[in-house]
């Protein structure tokens, strides 16, 4: 009694990654040359007519994340500040974008509570009500991250 045992098939023997991954990466450039002249198309010197009843343009609300670390310090877009800068930061935040500023404040569980109620302070000072604390879901601690606002 022989069994016969086939080998993979021709057609998957001949797949090849190649047009995958050139598909891939043209998509991955169309995207980072839009998203370019996206950016660009606001930057352009023009001179805007007059209008009576015209407003200033708000633009979308910016959303700041506020890192405190386990000894305390302050972290904003990877630089470390002190509380008058933090304070500072904010209050230009809100004034650039006044009422649509949110900002985020994530703790290490271990620092001192004084830290987080500073940073929360310092929103109140700049005139920021939207502000949440990032929490994990779930007692352990692996759960991804969720907020908590006042």
């Amino acid at each position: 009694m022989a069994i016969s045992i086939r080998n993979k098939s021709p057609a998957l023997e001949s797949l090849t990654m190649t047009p995958l991954i050139d598909v891939v990466f043209n998509l991955l450039i169309f995207f980072l040359v839009t998203t370019k002249f996206a950016e660009e198309e606001h930057e352009l010197p023009v001179k805007l007519p007059d209008a009576s009843e015209s407003q200033p343009m708000i633009a979308r609300p910016r959303e700041l994340f506020i890192n405190i670390d386990r000894q305390g310090r302050y972290f904003v877009s990877g630089k470390m500040m002190g509380r008058a800068e933090l304070e500072e930061m904010l209050l230009s935040a809100w004034s650039s974008n006044p009422g649509r500023t949110s900002v985020v404040i994530r703790a290490d569980e271990n620092c001192r509570l004084q830290a987080v109620v500073t940073a929360i302070n310092a929103c109140k000072k700049a005139h920021i009500s939207d502000y949440l604390l990032a929490t994990q879901r779930g007692g352990s601690g692996q759960g991804p991250p969720s907020a908590s606002g006042p």
